[in-house]
């Protein structure tokens, strides 16, 4: 029997609801994503100081509120344990390792969720803090699994800014001079993220000040 024409027009409008819906609820959730991704690199990248701290206690907060409104979802935890690894990073002293297991936890579970979640970000983020936390017994720091989380973020995005500039620190912090060199010259040849220009510019910026401390042979 065939479905007469009002309902089949009333399904298809519920339908077409359903998927507007979908698209604004998405649109919303990437302009937030892209919100915190900017601030963070506003922050990052601007003078140490009180202000610094200060932006980055906001970041913390927003970041948590936008993790717990998506429940389920890799990316908020992913960016909520960059905006604590980063924290960690600026404030220093007895609340950095809490803010590193913080960000530690928030990375673990973005993992289980989706391990390829903004092209293996958590991977990377990861090896970082293995590799800038103390080892033991002051912290939980691990060149060993530093370098295997590092290298498992490569083999997601080979070509990516940020997995190539963090496994070339690592190497020049293992005085592996031309492995560094290798991978620090890839990171400035990566493809520009039209989106997250300050974020690309201050990196960049980074490459070029590690380059330059390789000794010359």
């Amino acid at each position: 029997m065939k479905c007469p024409l009002p309902n089949f027009l009333a399904a298809l409008a519920l339908a077409l609801t359903a998927l507007t819906a979908s698209a604004a609820a998405r649109a919303d959730f990437d302009a937030e994503l892209l919100a915190i991704q900017t601030r963070w690199a506003d922050a990052n990248y601007s003078p140490p100081g009180d202000a610094k701290e200060a932006a980055f206690d906001r970041l913390i907060a927003d970041a948590a509120a936008f993790t717990a409104q998506n429940p389920g979802r890799a990316e908020p935890l992913i960016w909520e344990g960059i905006v604590l690894s980063t924290a960690a990073g600026v404030k220093g002293g007895l609340g950095a390792l809490g803010l590193a297991k913080d960000s530690r936890a928030k990375l673990e579970a973005a993992l289980k969720i989706d391990p390829k979640a903004l092209q293996g970000s958590a991977y990377t983020s990861l090896g970082t803090l293995y590799h800038k936390v103390p080892g033991f017994p002051v912290g939980f720091g691990s060149d060993k699994k530093a370098k295997e989380y590092l290298e498992k973020s490569l083999a997601i995005n080979p070509d990516g800014i940020d997995p190539n500039y963090f496994y070339g620190e690592f190497l020049f912090d293992e005085d592996d001079y031309s492995g560094a060199k290798k991978h620090l010259e890839k990171a400035l040849q990566a493809a520009p993220r039209p989106s997250r220009r300050s974020a690309d510019e201050g990196r960049r910026k980074e490459v070029r000040a590690l380059l330059a401390r390789i000794p010359a042979k």
